[in-house]
Parts: structure tokens; sequence; C-alpha cells
């Protein structure tokens, strides 16, 4: 990374998140993508590559260049759930090294909340005959065959998983545009109906409308920003299989992979970062990602969550804006995760209780499909 151009992180912006009926994806993108790049000093017309990733649309790049009025010289819809905007980061960064592109925009909108689309019948796919039809509901049937593997293999408890949503609502409280801020325990989480053992409702992300956008900018470029950049220092990406049924360890996810990588290329160790955003689907993706990326040993992932390490306050702090469990969580999360450590690292925010003291270094994580794919950014202050 450091020998050619580097590329920064210069401006991010979401439209409205919760229920937004008087959006479209295109309106959510549009919101945001404007936003973003008013907050970077940059137009439009700076731009000369876009990458977007969602299902609304069988060309969703191009609909939204037509919509913004764009015409890029490099397109990526690279669509891989959760983790695509990591790899988004990540594929724009190795542009701007190679000296294909200038200014990046990455964008995502969904209104699944409004739409009730989360949940509506589709036929299986070629993988999915071996599953849907009987009867593992998608995705959280996945999610909870795993957790129930991990749970088995390492006597891990279901209080421990619900930790990870409790830390996640703690940030949340001090987050005047999270979805809940009331306050939670664990005895809440575990109170909570059932969804699919062993996994209760509050172990569940949100299911909301919302928009995203991240510029990124090449190193030649920031004097002309108005933002400090936060400098893409290290990713990597990788997937292990499609349908949970071809997962080759359900306890351990190929952030055991892009982790490492990430890490590599920026040349720091774990013991340097200052915070996480780790792609909070469910309580049990978090408890596995930290243990894939190496940040405590296979099933000791419930102990490393226990007595608010990761809430404010705690020594790791992790997913500082509520995450997908209290914040909010457009079917795509991953984007969120970039927004979020981009402004812990800028010192944005003036609540000292929501700024993570001193921040310098976030490793940032998406995971898609069914723990899936994943990928790593390592992101420093400018």
């Amino acid at each position: 990374m450091n020998a050619r151009r580097r590329a920064a992180i210069v401006g991010v912006a979401e439209s409205a998140v919760g229920e937004t009926p008087h959006l479209t994806v295109l309106s959510q993108q549009a919101i945001a993508s404007r936003a973003a790049l008013a907050e970077a000093g940059l137009r439009r017309a700076d731009v000369d590559a876009l990458f977007v990733a969602g299902n609304w649309s069988w060309a969703p790049a191009l609909a939204l260049a037509e919509y913004l009025g764009l015409q890029p010289r490099y397109l990526d819809g690279t669509n891989i759930g959760g983790s695509s905007f990591e790899a988004h980061l990540g594929h724009a960064a190795a542009a701007i090294e190679a000296g294909l592109i200038d200014v990046a925009l990455i964008a995502y909108g969904s209104t699944q909340r409004s739409d009730r689309s989360r949940n509506a019948p589709r036929p299986a796919t070629l993988g999915e005959q071996f599953e849907r039809p009987f009867g593992l509901p998608l995705p959280v049937g996945a999610y909870a065959l795993a957790a129930n593997r991990y749970l088995h293999q390492y006597g891990v408890r279901g209080e421990q998983l619900a930790e990870v949503a409790v830390s996640a609502r703690e940030w949340a409280r001090l987050n005047p545009d999270a979805y809940h801020r009331n306050p939670l325990t664990v005895d809440d989480v575990l109170a909570s109906p059932m969804i699919c053992e062993p996994l209760h409702k509050l172990d569940c992300c949100l299911v909301t409308d919302g928009g995203g956008a991240v510029v990124v900018a090449a190193e030649d470029r920031w004097t002309d920003v108005a933002t400090r950049p936060v400098v893409v220092l290290g990713y990597g990406e990788t997937t292990t299989h499609h349908t949970i049924a071809n997962m080759p360890d359900l306890t351990v996810t190929g952030a055991a992979q892009s982790g490492s990588a990430a890490l590599a290329m920026a040349g720091v160790t774990r013991d340097n970062i200052d915070l996480l955003e780790i792609y909070d689907s469910f309580t049990i993706t978090v408890l596995l990602t930290l243990e894939s990326l190496g940040f405590c040993k296979p099933g000791e992932g419930g102990e490393f969550v226990s007595g608010g390490r990761t809430a404010p306050g705690g020594s790791l702090p992790m997913n500082t804006n509520g995450g997908g469990l209290s914040y909010t969580h457009p079917g795509m999360y991953g984007i969120f995760l970039l927004i979020e450590a981009t402004r812990q690292l800028r010192h944005d925010y003036t609540d000292p209780r929501r700024q993570v003291p001193d921040a310098d270094l976030a490793l940032v994580h998406g995971t898609g499909g069914v723990l899936s794919s994943t990928a790593t950014v390592v992101l420093g202050r400018g």
C-alpha cells in the first residue's frame, strides 16, 4: 500500500435510517452520496469510480450512475452481502494505488422495512435445494446452526451471547440516531422471544431502511478535501462457502484469512488496534468473528466480551454507534461500519462518552451471506 499512491476515506454520510416509506433505494443513495461529497468538499464531477451493492436492480451501479448524472470510468458491482463495502474499499484502494482512479464513491440503500421485503418468499437457489425445502429458515437458521455447534463445542452460555447485544445497546444509548436506545440487560435478551434456537429476538439484528455513502480519494487529492483523511492501511477478503451446509467449520469464519491479511498489509498487530467495528448480524456473528480474527482463542469469545470490555469505557470499544443490533440494519450493514470508524478516527464526537479517546487505528470487518464472505480493513488516522 505504501509503494505507490495511498487511499483514504475523505467523506461519509447516511441517509435517513429507520423506516422511510417516503424514500426509494435510489433516493437514499443519492441523499447519502450528495452529503458525503459535500463533507469532503468534492463535486460529482470529481468522481471517476462508482461502487454499489444491492439486490434491488439487475445493474445497480448503472442505475445509480444514471440517477446521479455520473459517467464513471471505473465500476464495481461486487455483491457479497454485508461485507461488500469493505471489499469495495479494498478494491478502490487497489485501483487508486494502480493509478486507475482518483476519487471513488461507494454507496448503498435499502427499503427492506418499508416494503416488507426482508423475508419475502423466493425460490431456493441451486445450493439451497438441500436446506430450504427441509425447513431451514434463512438467514437466521444458518446462524442458529452455527451458534448451536459453538455453544455445544465450547460450553459457551446464552448469557455470554447476550453480552454482545447489551454492549451494543450501551453504545446506541449515546447515539441520537439509533433505532433502539432504551436500556437493555442480559435478562432482557434472554427473556425476548426465541426466534431460532438458541437465538432470541434480541440476539438478532434490526430490520430497517437506510442508506450510506463513503468517498475515497488518492493522496494527491487530499489537499483538495475539507476533512481529515482516514487512510486505508490494509485489507483482505475471502469466502469459504455459499450455503451453510458447505461451511468447512461452523465455528471458524473467513476472518481468520482476511483479518490476518489486512493486519499484515497494515504492518500492525491486534494490540495496536484502538477500536473494532465488527459486523453484528447476530450475537453469534461477533463471537465467531472475534475468535477468527485472533483477538481471543477459540471458545473464549464469551468471556472476552463479558464485563463490559467492548462497551463504553471498556478496554476494546466495539460497534460504537450501536451496531446492527441497536443502531440500524438495512439488509447490508457493512457500509455503516466504515462510516462509524471514520468518524471515530477523525475524533468527530464531542461527547467524551461516545468518542473513543486517542483513537488512531481501527479494524473494520464485514461478514456476508451466512458467515460466507468476509472482508477486513485496517484504517488509520491521517
